[in-house]
Formats: structure tokens, C-alpha cells, sequence
């Protein structure tokens, strides 16, 4: 999602303030000074309150603060940096906020969740956050931020592609004309400071860049016709691969008939070591089952990433040290409904569509602090959580499950085979996250009983 052009370096700025109402004052002065349509004084208190209701702190020392406002333009974003940092309630552990991201949307913005999500995915990043705060300048900081979500860097690095890495990409191009490959999928987390710059023969065919940003160190997502955000947690060569190419399907990137040279190596290696040629067909052929689609009809395939991304934080975080266990159950909600009934009260009852929304990144702290809860969440296609703590009741399933799967597991296959939707596991013991769809498991990050990744 191409969102640079609504960050202008006029609202970028070194933040006097220290607390997040003086913070808000800062940028809504500079938000509001070219736009006759907002007006600073009726918005902070619309700001505070959301506040009061839900804190809008991200982690990494970020705050997300955000409101619908009725304005001409979709979005409007002004950034505030305190390299000092401020503390107000609600951050954990007692971090200071250094960055504030205010965000104004549009009443007619459809796809304000999906910006929120973006945005989010992107400054819980660690390395660039601190990137951000390291920046000399604010023209610095104003590139780093325009090229992270889709912009070009105005000043970009002269680096040069190692040896190796040349060669690796020439040596993909042959192997993909010679295998009769459709795509050629690139890992980029495997580099730092190497860019990518593809031979001409590329254009031959679609290119896909895997990594867990749209940009990652010099990787420019502008030589590549699709772009696929998958966090690795393995330090393994290609771990991405199965949740890339599943999302690479919900999204039309990848078709069931193609193969695809991918290219890969150690995450954060700055060298490519590995092509792998991989058939589509084969690798999901027990899941796909001779269908074309995989996804359940009123699914919307950045809900089934935001599921499958929470899934796998719990895969690898647990909750409060402890392993956590949880099942997702996404699609045909009203069929869904009848073969559920709550082992709790529904913690979700009653709160507005979007404020339950798994879009929003202010969800994540509720869903990871309710899936110790037993029983299932139930989500719509569109992301909104209608429970938690759904006992599952089907009619009697009889298909057999690998061996190690449990009653959960039972859960997620019987209510994917009787009704139109995905199931997401995540395994209490072994950390294993599963894909049911039709009653058929797909594991998507295998772990050993010891914590370690396979």
C-alpha cells in the first residue's frame, strides 16, 4: 500500500512536548495550518478520548494516536520524534515514547484498517524505529519513512551487489528457463547493505520479493512486479516459503499450476546461497484438492495474513513466558455460529465493528491476552471478532489426524470440514501453527518440543 504521499516533511518535527496531550498539540498545529477543514482545537479532545479508551502505544516506543475526521483528503499523517522520550499511561514496562505517529482519516476512508495495519507492521519494527530516532536530520527521517512505505529515497546509498549475489541471480534466471518457471521469488531478508539489481532476463518473468518490509535495507521493491510481507521466525533458509506462497495465493500473485525459482539464503547473511524450484501443485496438493481457490469466499486475504501473523507471535512469544495454545476460526461466520455455543462471556460483545476489528493493530494485546481463554475465536471474513471462548460443536468427525494432534487440532479440522472456512492451530506443546481448510492440515511453522524451529 503505497502511502508516502500523505507524509510531507512540513509535518515532520522534532517534538518540544513532554507528554502525549502537548505532543498532540505539536502535530495537530502543523496537521490542521494548510487544511481549512480541520480545525486542531475540536480534534484533541476526539485524540484524548480514544486515548482513555484504548491506548493507542505500539511498543518499540511508538504511539499510533488516530481519528476519523470529516476532511476532503483520505489521510493525514504528521510524525513528532522526542529523542528524549515522555512517558504517559499505558506503555509496558515503563518504556518512553520517542516517535508519535498522528494519523487523521477521512469518514470515506474504506480502508482505514488496512492503513493502521501498515503502519503498525512497520514501526514495530525495532531496527527501523531505532533508524528513525538515529536519524541526523529531519529530512532524513522524513526519506527513511517515504521510502519505507513506498516512496524512493531522495539521497539513495551507492552500494554495489556483491560477486556472489550477481551471480546467484544469473544462475535463478537459467534455472527458472530451463524448469519452465513462472515467477522468481526473492528472499530479502537475507540482505543488509547488498542491493538487488536483477539481470535483464528477469523481465522474462514475474518477480516477487519476500521479506518481512516492503524495503529491507537496500531492496528496492520497484524491480519486482509483486511484493509479499512475511515476518520470518526461523533463522533458516527460505522459512517464509509456505506462509509466503499461501498468502501469495489468497492474494493472486501465485496461481495453483505455477512454479516458482526461489532465491534465498541466511537471514541477514548480505549473500544468497540457495535456489530451490518449487511446484505449486505438489506442494499444496493434499490442501488444494484440485480446487482453484483456496480461500473461503468472504474472506478478505489481508484478514487471513493479520490471523495467520498474531498466530505465529504466539507461536514463537507465547504469553508471559508461558506457551500458549488458541484456535481461529475464520469465514461462513453464520453457519459457524450454529455449531458454537460460549464456554465463557463473550468478551467482545457489544464494542463497535471497527474497534473489534483483527485489522486493527490495537487488537493484538486483546487477542493475545484472551487465547488463554479454552475454546475458539470466531471471526468474520472481514475481520471482525464476534467471540472468544467458543466450544466448537460439529457432527461427528471421523478423519484421521497426524500423530501429536490434539483435541484442539480435532477442533479446527471438524469445523473446517463442516463448514466454509479456515481453521489457524496453534499448539500449546510443540508451538506448531496449522492451516485446516476442507478438514486438511498444512502446517505453516513446524517446532520441535524444545522451542527450537525445525
Amino acid at each position: 500500500m503505497r502511502l508516502d504521499r500523505y507524509f510531507s516533511r512540513r509535518r515532520t518535527l522534532d517534538l518540544e512536548s513532554d507528554n502525549l496531550e502537548g505532543a498532540l498539540k505539536e502535530l495537530l498545529k502543523v496537521s490542521t495550518s494548510r487544511f481549512k477543514d480541520l480545525e486542531g482545537k475540536r480534534l484533541l479532545p476526539g485524540l484524548m478520548q480514544r486515548e482513555s479508551t484504548m491506548t493507542t502505544y505500539l511498543g518499540n516506543g511508538v504511539a499510533l494516536p488516530h481519528l476519523r475526521v470529516k476532511m476532503r483528503r483520505k489521510y493525514v499523517f504528521a510524525i513528532g520524534r522526542s529523542k528524549e522520550g515522555f512517558d504517559y499511561e499505558g506503555p509496558k514496562n515503563q518504556e518512553k515514547v520517542h516517535l508519535v505517529v498522528l494519523l487523521l482519516a477521512g469518514e470515506g476512508a474504506r480502508d482505514y484498517l488496512n492503513v493502521l495495519a501498515a503502519v503498525a507492521r512497520l514501526v514495530k519494527d525495532q531496527a527501523f524505529v531505532e533508524m528513525l530516532l538515529r536519524s541526523e536530520s529531519l529530512d532524513d527521517l522524513h526519506d527513511q519513512l517515504t521510502s519505507a512505505f513506498g516512496g524512493i529515497l531522495a539521497s539513495p546509498k551507492k552500494t554495489r551487489q556483491s560477486s556472489i549475489n550477481r551471480l546467484m541471480l544469473r544462475q535463478a534466471m537459467r534455472v527458472a528457463k530451463g524448469a519452465h518457471c513462472d515467477s522468481i521469488a526473492v528472499f530479502g531478508d537475507c540482505l543488509v547493505s547488498s542491493p538487488v539489481e536483477p539481470p535483464e532476463g528477469f523481465k522474462e518473468f514475474k518477480t516477487v520479493l519476500i521479506s518481512r518490509r516492503a524495503k529491507e535495507g537496500d531492496v528496492e521493491d520497484a524491480v519486482f512486479n509483486e511484493v509479499i510481507q512475511v515476518r520470518s521466525f526461523s533463522n533458516g533458509r527460505l522459512a517464509q516459503m509456505r506462509s509466503a506462497f499461501l498468502v501469495g495465493l489468497t492474494r493472486g500473485v501465485f496461481k495453483t499450476s505455477d512454479k516458482i525459482c526461489c532465491v534465498g539464503g541466511i537471514p541477514g547473511s548480505d549473500q544468497f546461497d540457495t535456489l530451490v524450484v518449487i511446484d505449486m501443485k505438489n506442494e499444496f496438493q493434499a490442501l488444494l484438492a484440485e480446487r482453484e481457490n483456496f480461500m473461503p469466499g468472504d474472506v478478505s486475504p489481508e484478514v487471513l495474513e493479520r490471523v495467520i501473523g498474531i498466530a505465529m507471535e504466539l507461536s514463537i512469544e507465547g504469553r508471559e513466558g508461558r506457551p500458549v495454545g488458541t484456535l481461529f476460526v475464520l469465514g461462513d461466520s453464520k453457519k459457524v455460529e450454529t455449531m458454537t455455543k460460549p464456554l465463557v462471556l463473550n468478551p467482545f460483545f457489544g464494542y463497535k465493528e471497527e474497534d473489534r476489528n483483527i485489522l486493527s493493530p490495537f487488537m493484538d494485546e486483546t487477542v493475545k491476552e484472551f487465547s488463554g481463554l479454552d475454546g475458539a475465536f470466531i471471526i468474520k471474513g472481514d475481520g471482525v471478532l464476534t467471540s472468544a471462548g467458543s466450544l466448537i460443536h460439529t457432527p461427528e468427525f471421523d478423519q484421521s489426524l497426524p500423530s501429536g494432534l490434539g483435541a484442539r487440532h480435532a477442533a479446527g479440522a471438524a469445523i473446517s470440514l463442516a463448514t466454509d472456512c479456515l481453521a489457524i492451530v496453534v499448539s500449546s506443546s510443540s508451538g506448531q501453527v496449522t492451516v485446516f481448510r476442507n478438514g486438511i492440515a498444512l502446517p505453516l511453522v513446524e517446532r520441535s518440543f524444545g522451542g527450537k524451529s525445525l
